[in-house]
C-alpha cells in the first residue's frame, strides 16, 4: 500500500470513497450523515490531501495546519478496505508530515460515541479535548452551522512523542 499525495484527477474517486465509507451510518440511526454530501472538489483542492492506493486510491485523507497542530479534516477508508489498518497508516503519516512543519501533532473532532470515531480513534492514542482551543471551537462551531449537533461531537488530540 502507497501513501501518497492525491492528484487532482482522483478527487472525484475519492468523493465516492467517502460516500461509501459513510453507509454504516445508516446502522447507526444517522441516514442525514450517511446521505450528506462528500467533501467538494473545491475544499479539498484548498487542503493537504493523501491516499492509500493499492494501487489506485482505496482510502483518503485530508488536512490542514490549524493553531500550530495538523487538523485532520477528513479519513475515509473504503468499505471493501476497512479494517486493515489504513487509515492508522493514514495518521501516522499525516503525524510525519506534521512533525516535519514543527507542528505540535494531530486535532480532529469525531463522532463521540460511533464505535469507527472516538472510540477507535482513543485506540491510536488521540485524547478528548475537554476545553478546545478557539480555532478548534469554531471548527465545532462551523460544523454545527451544517447540522451536526455539537453534543455528539468529540474534540480530539494526538501529541507527537517528545513534545
Amino acid at each position: 500500500m502507497e501513501i501518497r499525495p492525491a492528484r487532482p484527477d482522483e478527487y472525484p474517486l475519492l468523493q465516492a470513497i467517502e460516500v461509501a465509507s459513510g453507509e454504516p451510518f445508516h446502522e447507526h440511526g444517522m441516514p442525514e450523515i450517511a446521505d450528506d454530501d462528500p467533501m467538494s472538489v473545491d475544499v479539498m483542492r484548498g487542503l493537504h490531501v493523501w491516499v492509500a492506493a493499492d494501487p489506485g486510491p482505496v482510502a483518503w485523507i485530508a488536512a490542514e495546519p490549524v493553531a500550530g497542530f495538523a487538523h485532520v479534516e477528513q479519513v475515509s477508508v473504503h468499505p471493501d478496505h476497512a479494517r486493515r489498518g489504513i487509515g492508522a497508516a493514514l495518521l501516522d503519516h499525516v503525524e510525519s508530515w506534521a512533525r516535519e512543519r514543527g507542528l505540535a501533532g494531530l486535532t480532529l473532532t469525531t463522532f463521540r460515541d460511533i464505535p469507527w470515531n472516538a472510540p477507535y480513534y482513543r485506540r491510536l492514542g488521540f485524547t478528548d479535548v475537554d476545553e478546545p482551543s478557539p480555532a478548534l471551537a469554531a471548527i465545532v462551531a462551523e460544523e454545527a452551522a451544517r447540522g451536526l449537533d455539537p453534543a455528539r461531537r468529540v474534540c480530539m488530540v494526538r501529541v507527537r512523542q517528545g513534545s
